[in-house]
Formats: C-alpha cells, sequence, structure tokens
C-alpha cells in the first residue's frame, strides 16, 4: 500500500541503526567486543536485547491497523553473547591469603635465639634442645658455635629462609652440618630441619663441609671427604657440590655425587727388607751396618719419589744408596731419604750402609716408605698396612 511506504522507510531506518549498534563493522569486530566483555555481567547482554526489542516496538506503535499474532515471546539474549563466567579467584593470589613469613634471620639473631638443632650423627656435642650457638672463634669443645649464615629460598614459599652452618669442636676438628631455620606467623624463630651433616657412614660420608649456597630453589653444598687437622694436610682432601631439595617434610639430596670411590691420585706401596747385618767392630767399638730395601708399586698410579723413614734410628749414614737422596732445601719437615720414584707395577731396592756406635742399633729397628709426588707433596697410600716393615738384626 502506498501510505505504508513512509512507514517501511522508517522501519528501515530503525532497523539499520540498531543492526550498527548490535553488529557493528563485522564478526571481527564483535569478537573483539567479545573479548572485551568477558568480565561483564549478564546485565550487559540483557540491555543488548533491549537495544533490539525498544526499536520494534516504537515502529509497532505507529501502525494504525496492527495484524492480529501470537502472543508476545519473552525476549532472551543470543546465547553467542552471553559473558564467560567469572573465574574463580586463584587462592594462592588472593590479597586476603596469608604470605610466608619472611625468614631471613641475622647470625646475632640467631645467637641471641634459644635454638632447636637435629642431632649430630653419634658425636659427644650432646646439646640439641634450646641451644644458644657461640661464636666461631670459640675453644670450647661439645658446644655447638655458628661458622655462618646463608639465605635463600630454600622451600619454595616465596619467601627467603636462612642456612646456616654450624659446628662442634671435638678436639681439633669439627663435626658440622647445616640447618634451616625459618619464622612462624609471630616471628619466631623455628627450626626448618637439617639439610645435611658430616660423618655420615659408608662411602657417600663426608669429614667437612666447606660452603653453602641457594640456587633456582634448592641447596647446594660443597662436601669434603677429609676435614684438615693436625698432621693431615688440605690438599688430600677432595670436594664435591651436593644439591638439596625440601620435599614438603625434609630435605633430600636431589643431585651431584653420592659417594667417593677410589682417590685417583693414590697408589699402593709395599715395602720389604732383608736383614741388617753388622760388621766387625773397630778399636773403638764402632761397626757396620747395611740393609736393603725393596719398595713395589702394586698400583695404580706412579710413585713420582718415595721417602724412607725411621732409618735415622739405625745410626749415621755411612755410603751405599744415601747419595740417591735429595738433599733437605732447608725445610724441616724434609724425610730422612726422598729419592727416586718406582712406576706402577714395578720394584726398585736400595741398600743403605750406617756407622753404628758400640750401643749397637738398638733391639727394634723398623723402616717405612711413603709416596711423594713430583711436587714433593706427601700422600697417603690405599693400603697403608704394609708400608712399614720391621728389620731383623744379624752379627
Amino acid at each position: 500500500m502506498p501510505e505504508q511506504d513512509p512507514l517501511r522507510a522508517r522501519f528501515a531506518a530503525y532497523r539499520g541503526d540498531v543492526t550498527d549498534r548490535i553488529d557493528g563493522p563485522g564478526p571481527d569486530a564483535a569478537r573483539r567486543t567479545l573479548r572485551r566483555r568477558r568480565r561483564a555481567t549478564v546485565a550487559t547482554g540483557a540491555l543488548a536485547v533491549a537495544l533490539v526489542v525498544a526499536p520494534i516496538a516504537a515502529v509497532a506503535a505507529l501502525r494504525e491497523t496492527p495484524p492480529p499474532g501470537p502472543p508476545a515471546a519473552t525476549p532472551t539474549a543470543d546465547p553467542s553473547w552471553s559473558p564467560s563466567p567469572e573465574p574463580s579467584p586463584d587462592a594462592s593470589r588472593s590479597p586476603s591469603s596469608p604470605t610466608a613469613p619472611d625468614g631471613r634471620i641475622t647470625e646475632r639473631q640467631l645467637r641471641a635465639a634459644a635454638l632447636d638443632l637435629p642431632a649430630w650423627a653419634g658425636r659427644n656435642c650432646a646439646d640439641t634442645t634450646r641451644v644458644s650457638l657461640l661464636p666461631a672463634t670459640t675453644t670450647e669443645v661439645d658446644r655447638p658455635y655458628l661458622i655462618s649464615v646463608t639465605q635463600g629460598d630454600v622451600d619454595a614459599d616465596g619467601a627467603t629462609e636462612t642456612l646456616a652452618l654450624l659446628g662442634c669442636r671435638i678436639g681439633e676438628a669439627s663435626a658440622k652440618q647445616v640447618v634451616a631455620f625459618d619464622r612462624d606467623a609471630a616471628g619466631r624463630i623455628v627450626t626448618l630441619g637439617r639439610v645435611a651433616r658430616t660423618h655420615e657412614g659408608g662411602d657417600g660420608g663426608f669429614e667437612d663441609v666447606r660452603t653453602v649456597a641457594v640456587a633456582g630453589g634448592k641447596v647446594r653444598v660443597q662436601v669434603a671427604d677429609i676435614q684438615p687437622c693436625c698432621s693431615i694436610p688440605a690438599y688430600w682432601a677432595r670436594q664435591q657440590w651436593r644439591t638439596y631439595g625440601w620435599d614438603g617434610e625434609r630435605f633430600a639430596q636431589t643431585d651431584g655425587p653420592t659417594t667417593w670411590g677410589r682417590d685417583t691420585r693414590l697408589t699402593d706401596l709395599a715395602i720389604s727388607a732383608g736383614p741388617l747385618v753388622l760388621g766387625a767392630a773397630d778399636q773403638l767399638g764402632r761397626r757396620q751396618a747395611t740393609v736393603t730395601l725393596t719398595v713395589t708399586n702394586r698400583g695404580p698410579v706412579d710413585a713420582d719419589h718415595v721417602a724412607f723413614h725411621e732409618l735415622e734410628g739405625v745410626g749415621t749414614p755411612d755410603g751405599g744408596d744415601w747419595d740417591r737422596c735429595e738433599p733437605a732445601r732447608g725445610r724441616s719437615d724434609w724425610p730422612p731419604c726422598l729419592t727416586d720414584g718406582v712406576p706402577a707395577g714395578e720394584r726398585r731396592s736400595w741398600t743403605f750402609r750406617f756407622r753404628v756406635g758400640p750401643e749397637g742399633p738398638g733391639a727394634d729397628v723398623s723402616a717405612r716408605v711413603v709416596h711423594h709426588g713430583a711436587d714433593h707433596r706427601h700422600w697417603p697410600d690405599l693400603a697403608p698396612g704394609n708400608n712399614q716393615v720391621d728389620v731383623r738384626v744379624e752379627g
């Protein structure tokens, strides 16, 4: 009908306006709009429906004689536009969630606190409850003391804890252990657990702790198989880095070597001796004495030098293979005879002559062999039981 042309034109205008508001320039824009409205409430979707329905109702009201139709259905939002439900908040990130306490503890604070400590692996250091740590300079024995402090996140709770290297003096050496400390919610110092300790049994045990560090949420401990003490030189010790992690209840080793194995710097020397033969006495009662010593290197390492000890008790050197011994070079710790070495799998012999006084060489004569390196450092033996021999005296 001609009179409806203006009405159709008006309806088309409303429809274009509404379509522009809802559809926008196309599906890509609609997807971008959807992403921006992920966190909107359901009311936003209802409002969009209202924008569609209202113009249509206005157009219908302009019709003079609207045709009868079915009852109007309750409008529903387009499912494709329903906002996504709000994701559940992450409890670990919630501002109301409790945060782990700051476990940074200074040396002074540790020493001022009464601490509960793990056991000392059967050593005499019996203090483990309500312990007050002594300073590292202490000379007291059987009393725990603080060597050093290291800090870092060792249990993956996002907060920093404190690692303490502790010692307990036993004579000239010390038992040691690495202990982790934290704070509780009230700020009190609490013991988290022991990371590692010295004097564990078996080939994996170690006698010394050198350094403690934290990296990647793990505890790295530098350990040594020997603790230099008394007459033991520092260069004998072998070092390893072992890594420990917190499993929720305790610390356990997670990386690094777990055993030491044979020390590849050492060899097995064995010594044997013929009799010490005494010659006839001269007018002053002095006698010449001769002994032959044989060294076998059972391997697996060449001995660059060998040294003979305890020969000085026989008498005054008087010829033979004494001229094969290197001079003392002004060192007070130089052995009586440091001589050429013995390759692995070979055997060498030396014959030494002495001038013995009227009192004789004594009833107990012995000789001992020691392995020395090219730098003249001495080394322990793989089988020290065959490094010494008793010498029988004849004549």
